[in-house]
């Protein structure tokens, strides 16, 4: 079992922007001192709900700071940018890091940022096969030329070109999609490319989605080996402490305020009416799905979710605290007392 940090970079009720970025970089850090296998970097814009703008500039920043640490994008908002200026920041990271970078991916929202960024409602709505096609070929091909509905021009060459980089092992950087209704999972399921499920699922959902995946990558062709083989990754949360109630007493008191404040900021792209969640019932919430609690609830859980889902890596958020101190303890805590209780 591969356990890592799912860093959001959030900025808390009264805190800086800055603050939150640091939080961010320490949890890599930390991550990296303490044996957790990997980090996973989120993306937003315009909003307190998470400071990162470019997860793959912070991606080249921790891939900087560590050694052995895998860093990947959970996500990188793929109609946002050009595939091919993603492509390439991807196959730089993998080259460079010696292949502990993974490229996450996915469709983002119907929010302004498709306004600002040019791509319009379209990209968000149709756009994303063509684009994580594209983005696909640029990682795998020696020459890439396109002639779709979004994006079209001459054929170039692809520098650098991942596929021949790391003693020409073939492979560029591993692609992951996020996917959060049916149609995502079988999209991803069709490429034979795994997937990241969302901290909003509970087991029982997450454990229908992989089954739903591995249906229809049979049904597109796809080995059964290497379907069995499909390292998805689990979002989650997870708060340690002596006693699961002090351990839901901090998300209680910190996440509501950060959700109320994060996700009320978000505006969208054409006026929309968009659902919202109560806060605090969403963090009750996440409390119950995932190890927020003692070191041997925290591992019963993890080990319960993978048993029933056959998910074997898992993207914790470990900052939900809000606090510093409180973020590097609940890793090192992570790592020292949970990690030995997966073996």
């Amino acid at each position: 079992m591969r356990v890592g940090a799912f860093v959001l970079a959030a900025q808390f009720p009264g805190q800086g922007q800055g603050e939150a970025l640091h939080r961010a970089v320490r949890t890599a850090e930390v991550a990296e001192e303490t044996g957790l296998d990997s980090v996973w970097l989120a993306e937003h814009h315009f909003v307190p709900y998470g400071v990162c703008p470019s997860a793959v500039t912070l991606a080249a920043l921790l891939l900087g700071r560590t050694r052995r640490l895998r860093v990947g994008t959970a996500v990188s908002v793929l109609p946002n940018t050009h595939p091919v200026a993603l492509g390439e920041q991807a196959a730089l990271l993998h080259v460079t890091s010696g292949g502990r970078f993974s490229l996450g991916v996915g469709r983002g929202g119907p929010w302004v940022d498709l306004e600002v960024f040019g791509a319009g409602p379209q990209a968000y709505e149709t756009g994303f096969p063509e684009d994580l096609d594209l983005l696909r070929r640029w990682l795998a091909e020696p020459r890439v030329g396109a002639a779709g509905a979004r994006h079209s021009f001459r054929e170039v060459a692809v520098v650098p070109r991942p596929a021949d980089a790391l003693d020409g092992d073939g492979t560029g950087p591993e692609v992951i999609v996020a996917c959060t209704s049916p149609a995502s999972v079988r999209l991803a399921a069709e490429r034979g490319l795994p997937m990241l499920l969302g901290m909003h699922c509970g087991d029982e959902e997450k454990a229908e989605q992989v089954a739903l995946w591995r249906r229809t990558a049979l049904a597109h062709g796809h080995a059964p080996e290497a379907v069995r083989a499909a390292a998805h990754v689990s979002a989650g949360v997870c708060q340690l402490a002596d006693t699961t109630a002090d351990a839901q007493e901090t998300l209680l008191k910190a996440m509501p305020g950060w959700f109320r404040q994060g996700l009320d900021a978000h505006v969208t792209v054409d006026g929309r009416q968009r659902a919202m969640r109560d806060p605090h019932a969403y963090t009750e919430l996440l409390c119950s799905l995932h190890p927020v609690g003692s070191p041997v609830l925290a591992a019963d859980r993890l080990a319960q979710t993978s048993e029933r889902t056959g998910i074997t890596r898992f993207a914790l958020l470990t900052e939900g605290s809000g606090d510093l101190a409180a973020t590097e303890d609940n890793v090192r805590r992570l790592a020292a007392e949970v990690l030995p209780l997966l073996v």
